[in-house]
């Protein structure tokens, strides 16, 4: 991992170099010089005009004045799982983000909920309704960069993190790559990866698939739950074709499947009679709750066409995107109606289609001018087959037969942004990136915004970094998310709200401010602070209201959130190491939206003081050290979590803190660089070394589901091979 501030690059890295993947440096160590002849001369071109475009197509993407890690492949590999670690667990190591369960997002950047862009190969895709960052394989990351603070005017919509993705692409030489790991919970993914060229044309192509018995968070602090199987895969391809040395012709594509069990909580309550199956006033019933048999399925796909141009000193990028997402929660039919009162059978998809253009050019030496804009076109559905008793009008079940409401909805919505920037070099030591953004959204909601940016990096010395700046934010709500409003028809029955008011979600804005400095000590060590602090207006949060794990968005009407970020971190040939240190509180008052989700007594007195954001965690830890050897790498990690947020009993929202939390990783890796079938890489790691059992949500809170705990010790053992 590095950390830097892009007025100058520093070279920082977690693990020293920048070290390719097992399958990628054979291929680098192995290749021959090319021959003269000219057939033989095409790989080589191709290696030139990747490279070329490759840097040109990052250059369209300015930091100036922003804070930025990176990561790379060989950081990766110093995690327990390498190359599939899950990529949410790969950002947890970085610092400003929070750890939460799969449920309600599975991790929070500087203290939000959501609102992360995802940028593949400079392509901003839409988000998914299961989230996106699910939909990511690991192994298929050549470099990240994480950005966060005050961003330059290109960045939009999306503010609270920035995953910026730059993917493996073809090599001269063809090879790949095909492992498998295995591990505690009947844990088993296979995973394969080809790459290479032939004339013009290169691929990357990569695959994995995974199945288990810890698919989502156990309610239960035991090492195994009850019905909590999942069935996952991925695939992503990346080819281009070069015309020639300054044009690019780009296709990349992703799928992801995920099948779920949602896990059981034995000894639940009777909360409803059912005839023939269930009496709530003797609480006996013919189905216990750690028999339910609840179901959800995800699905993520995208493909993206893009054509890339160098002509002198104007660089651009057009790009044309489509997405698809859907979630499907099938209910138990009786269990959820005899322990809930509504079995809900949901159906959530979302299609999004649009156009990205992004240019740069170099007016002088001093002015670099950048400008673009974007365009999605979303078709929302959501539909719902839900399963209620009547009742009166104090609320008592009236009828032990229940009734069926369909609940049908569809949205489609528009999102347009267009944006100019000039990176202004003033002097050799400071350059100023300022820029204007306009946002409209056209959906639940048609609201629009101009937003003014700017930032100052200035390098003190050839150790020494400062940055600043200011930006303002257009946060429009997640229309995959957000539904129409069908409370009237659920009058008189389990599934009214005590609430029969829900307004629509509105756009969040945002003043945001980011101060930050960077001090290299001697060869080995870098020293980096940052401070941030963020006055919102219709602070959008998320929350988990029912059965199925899919988030729902509401507004607080005023918010503020302010941290510090410390990052050390030591390089050295053999060995590196780091540590990352983050304080933060984030709170909002008066909810605004969405207020058939929540309890009288909640909304009354959140609607006159500031409560702590149910995903607020004061401080957060990370760090990790690695120690190669030969051809053999001892590695190790820890997460420490002073605790999410929860509500004590009788106590008002979000007042109390979980128990803190500290996890330790430890892995060892060992490669044969020659063997007869080729170079194969061992693995073998323990997760949770010290078997805590630990508790990320308690079903406590504003907007939180069931109980969730941390996974407890795991063993995993892995080979690859590659060739």
């Amino acid at each position: 991992m590095k950390h830097h501030f892009p007025l100058r690059k520093l070279p920082l890295m977690l693990a020293g170099l920048s070290l390719a993947s097992a399958a990628h440096s054979q291929i680098v160590e192995n290749a021959e010089p090319p021959a003269a002849a000219t057939n033989n001369a095409a790989p080589e071109v191709i290696e030139i005009i990747g490279a070329h475009l490759k840097s040109a197509r990052i250059e369209l993407s300015p930091k100036i004045g922003t804070t930025v890690y990176t990561l790379d492949e060989h950081m990766i590999n110093t995690l327990g799982q390498g190359d599939d670690t899950p990529f949410n667990e790969v950002l947890l190591r970085l610092p400003g983000v929070a750890e939460d369960s799969k449920a309600s997002g599975s991790l929070h950047i500087r203290d939000d909920h959501g609102n992360v862009q995802y940028r593949i190969n400079g392509v901003q895709l839409p988000e998914s309704i299961s989230g996106f960052g699910q939909s990511i394989d690991t192994r298929q990351v050549d470099k990240i960069d994480f950005v966060t603070g005050t961003l330059p005017a290109q960045y939009g919509l999306r503010t609270a993190g920035i995953i910026d993705i730059q993917t493996k692409e073809g090599d001269t030489k063809p090879g790949g790559q095909i492992g498998i790991l295995a591990g505690s919970n009947s844990y088993v993914e296979p995973s394969a990866e080809f790459f290479g060229s032939s004339g013009n044309f290169n691929y990357y192509l990569s695959g994995s698939y995974v199945s288990n018995s810890l698919g989502i968070e156990n309610p239960l602090p035991a090492s195994s739950a009850i019905h909590d199987d999942t069935r996952q895969s991925k695939t992503f391809g990346s080819l281009s074709y070069f015309t020639d040395d300054d044009t690019r012709f780009g296709l990349m594509f992703g799928t992801y499947n995920g099948k779920f069990q949602i896990p059981n909580n034995p000894g639940q309550p009777v909360g409803f009679s059912l005839t023939g199956i269930s009496n709530a006033t003797s609480g006996t019933s013919a189905l216990p709750s750690s028999q339910l048999n609840e179901n959800q399925r995800e699905e993520n796909r995208y493909v993206v066409v893009s054509y890339q141009k160098s002509l002198g000193n104007l660089n651009f990028q057009a790009s044309g995107f489509h997405q698809y997402s859907k979630l499907h929660f099938k209910p138990d039919l009786i269990g959820d109606l005899i322990f809930n009162g509504v079995a809900s059978n949901t159906l959530r998809s979302n299609t999004a289609n649009g156009l990205q253009l992004d240019a740069s050019y170099k007016l002088n030496d001093t002015h670099t001018v950048r400008s673009g804009l974007e365009y999605t076109r979303q078709v929302t559905v959501s539909n719902n087959t839900v399963g209620v008793f009547p009742v009166d009008n104090s609320g008592a079940q009236i009828g032990t037969t229940p009734l069926t409401v369909v609940d049908n909805s569809g949205k489609t919505g528009t999102l347009a942004s267009l944006y100019l920037q000039d990176e202004w070099h003033i002097a050799t030591p400071l350059t100023l990136n300022y820029g204007l953004r306009f946002d409209k959204v056209s959906a639940f909601v048609e609201e629009q915004q101009w937003s003014p940016r700017i930032n100052l990096a200035y390098a003190l010395s050839d150790d020494t970094a400062l940055h600043a700046g200011y930006s303002r934010y257009f946060t429009p709500p997640p229309q995959e998310l957000a539904a129409q409003d069908s409370i009237n028809l659920y009058a008189n029955t389990t599934n009214a709200p005590l609430i029969p008011v829900s307004d629509n979600v509105k756009s969040e804005r945002t003043h945001y401010y980011d101060l930050g400095v960077s001090q290299k000590i001697g060869a080995h060590l870098t020293v980096t602070a940052d401070a941030y602090y963020k006055n919102v207006a219709n602070l959008i949060d998320e929350g988990q209201f029912g059965q199925a794990l899919i988030l729902s968005p509401f507004n607080y009407a005023q918010g503020h959130a302010k941290g510090l970020e410390l990052s050390t971190i030591y390089n050295d040939k053999q060995w590196g190491a780091f540590v990352n240190l983050t304080v933060q509180k984030a709170q909002g008052k008066n909810i605004i939206s969405g207020q058939s989700l929540f309890a009288r007594d909640e909304l009354d007195y959140i609607a006159n003081h500031y409560v702590y954001l149910d995903h607020d965690q004061t401080w957060s830890l990370s760090g990790g050290t690695h120690y190669n050897f030969g051809d053999s790498q001892l590695s190790a990690d820890f997460l420490y979590g002073s605790g999410l947020r929860r509500t004590p009993d009788g106590g008002t929202p979000n007042s109390a803190a979980l128990p803190h939390h500290t996890i330790v990783n430890t892995s060892l890796t060992h490669i044969w660089q020659q063997t007869a079938i080729g170079k194969l890489e061992g693995r073998l790691a323990l997760i949770n070394l010290f078997d805590q059992s630990y508790l990320l949500r308690d079903g406590s809170g504003v907007g939180v589901g069931a109980p969730q705990y941390g996974a407890r010790r795991t063993i995993y053992a892995g080979i690859s091979l590659s060739f």
